[in-house]
């Protein structure tokens, strides 16, 4: 995984935050000849995955962190088994740098032959006084009878972080790594893991630590693309840092694929094209540019050809496909409501975050209303913030209503959305989080 850059979106990803992921590492793969390898920060909500489904896509790799693991620092050594003799770990040892890993019939680790563990055999064989055992029948012995059985085993997933203090602790030069049932998988050495390689990341659709892949400080931050506020993590060097006006990153990507002369595959053209118009409300948010408009005109012409999953459609179409299968609050749990597209934030010394559900009509919101409102002071509680807040946008008549979790700040009584009997907030004409409804809470807590 050293050589490898992993493009990913953030938490809670939507479709334009794993479309954009994809097609941008596929375009730096084409154009800059890189290893650059699609991820995800979190579970695909319904939308995505149908659109993936359709398409004909694999989800991209699930990479929840970017703290370094064993596995990214251990080295497969060949291994002899017990009965051996010490002979053959003493050739092995030759190739290896000074270790014989020893490992039984079953995969697991039996122990480990070291230049101290030889010479720990040899004194305890030879006593203070050699006498007459020859080398030659020292080196007939079962390597058993010198291998270092206290060796400390790591999984080959777990975290380096987490066990680096009993490691510096151990004051021992060398790891065994293993798989989840413990059968070997490498060696790793107490200078690489002090000293591990930071996994290299492109962050795609956002720009925000809070956002972010878990442990990113403990990454190599390449590049950022986005469309969103500036809340951009500190680095140690210069990075491209692309942040435009425009209505989904999956216009960025298109943009710069088409100006490298290249065109995206049919399906993966029609992955972006439903990132940009999912996150366009097809073409009719107010984040929507011209750039938007000519981005989906490319990428039709890319995706609906001749035998692509999406022959015979069109923007239109396609675009209320793509809604309708995010759409609705009857297939989803109030919990996977409020969290599957959230954004945490802070202002004003308020920490709050606001989710968006999108529904083709607002009908049956009320008899939702008091399971989504629980769910939201659950995430509230169980994320310690001030307060959450759920945006229930209808994607057909262009409308929203504003759901906030229980006793939220005095302050939000000034939202410019008329309170309705059931304690939402009527929002005509909203249906941007970003552009709409994030603006106005900000300017109030900050004032």
């Amino acid at each position: 995984m050293t050589n490898q850059i992993f493009v990913i979106g953030h938490v809670n990803p939507d479709t334009d935050s794993i479309a954009s992921a994809m097609g941008y590492a596929w375009l730096l793969r084409e154009r800059d000849r890189v290893n650059a390898v699609a991820a995800r920060a979190g579970a695909l909500n319904p939308q995505t995955a149908w659109v993936l489904k359709t398409l004909g896509l694999e989800a991209p790799l699930l990479l929840t962190d970017a703290s370094p693991r064993f596995e990214s620092v251990m080295q497969r050594l060949d291994t002899i088994r017990p009965d051996a003799q010490l002979g053959a770990a003493w050739t092995l040892a030759s190739k290896t740098g000074g270790l014989a890993p020893i490992v039984n019939a079953d995969g697991t680790p039996y122990g480990l032959i070291n230049g101290l563990s030889l010479f720990k055999y040899f004194s305890e064989t030879l006593g203070p006084r050699p006498g007459d055992t020859t080398v030659r029948e020292m080196m007939s012995a079962p390597c058993s009878d010198a291998a270092d059985k206290s060796i400390p085993k790591y999984a080959a997933s777990a975290h380096i972080r987490d066990s680096l203090n009993k490691i510096l602790r151990d004051e021992m030069d060398d790891y065994w790594v293993v798989d989840e049932n413990g059968r070997y998988l490498g060696i790793a050495r107490q200078r690489d893991i002090l000293n591990p390689p930071r996994l290299k990341i492109i962050l795609v659709d956002h720009n925000e630590p809070r956002q972010s892949i878990a442990a990113l400080e403990e990454a190599e931050l390449l590049e950022i693309l986005d469309h969103h506020r500036l809340g951009n993590p500190h680095t140690h060097t210069p990075i491209r840092f692309t942040v435009d006006i425009v209505g989904s990153t999956s216009t960025l990507v298109t943009e710069q694929t088409a100006e490298a002369g290249l065109s995206a595959p049919p399906a993966l053209a029609g992955a972006l094209l439903a990132g940009l118009l999912a996150d366009t409300l097809i073409l009719t948010s107010p984040t929507t540019t011209p750039r938007d408009r000519a981005a989906a005109e490319k990428l039709s012409h890319w995706a609906f050809v001749g035998g692509s999953p999406l022959k015979g459609e069109t923007i239109e179409s396609y675009g209320k496909k793509v809604l309708s299968a995010g759409a609705g609050l009857s297939n989803r749990t109030p919990e996977e409501i409020v969290s599957n597209d959230i954004k945490p934030y802070e202002a004003g010394g308020f920490k709050f975050a606001i989710a968006q559900a999108e529904v083709t009509d607002l009908v049956q919101l009320p008899e939702h209303l008091p399971a989504l409102t629980k769910a939201l002071d659950d995430l509230r509680d169980k994320r310690g913030l001030d307060f959450a807040m759920l945006l229930v946008t209808d994607v057909v008549r262009g409308s929203s209503r504003l759901i906030t979790s229980s006793t939220p700040p005095p302050i939000l009584n000034d939202l410019p959305y008329p309170p309705l009997p059931d304690g939402t907030r009527d929002a005509p004409g909203v249906v941007s989080r970003k552009k709409q409804l994030l603006p106005v809470v900000l300017g109030l807590l900050e004032r």
